[in-house]
């Protein structure tokens, strides 16, 4: 299965209320929209909470392309992908 996931947070002050939304479609194009909100919270706790929420709405071992505007989240989900590639032992030539 593959799954296109778009993710957005923000919260109004830091710490503040806020909100997290996503909006996730599978290979047929199937739209699913999630959001929650806090009372207290931080604009990178509801970036990273969108991404969080999202991926656990998606079956595992599926394609999955997130699209996010925070840089926070996306060199979280970087390196941390990192770490569960196998490399080659060899340079590439």
């Amino acid at each position: 299965m593959k799954y296109t996931i778009y993710t957005d947070g923000a919260c109004s002050g830091n710490p503040g209320p806020g909100g997290w939304g996503a909006i996730i479609f599978d290979n047929d194009n199937k739209q699913k929209n999630i959001s929650g909100r806090k009372e207290n919270t931080t604009n990178n706790r509801m970036e990273l909470l969108a991404a969080i929420m999202a991926l656990e709405e998606v079956n595992t071992n599926s394609e999955i392309t997130i699209y996010t505007d925070s840089t926070y989240v996306k060199n979280g989900i970087t390196a941390v992908s990192y770490t569960h590639l196998t490399l080659p032992t060899t340079p590439y030539v």
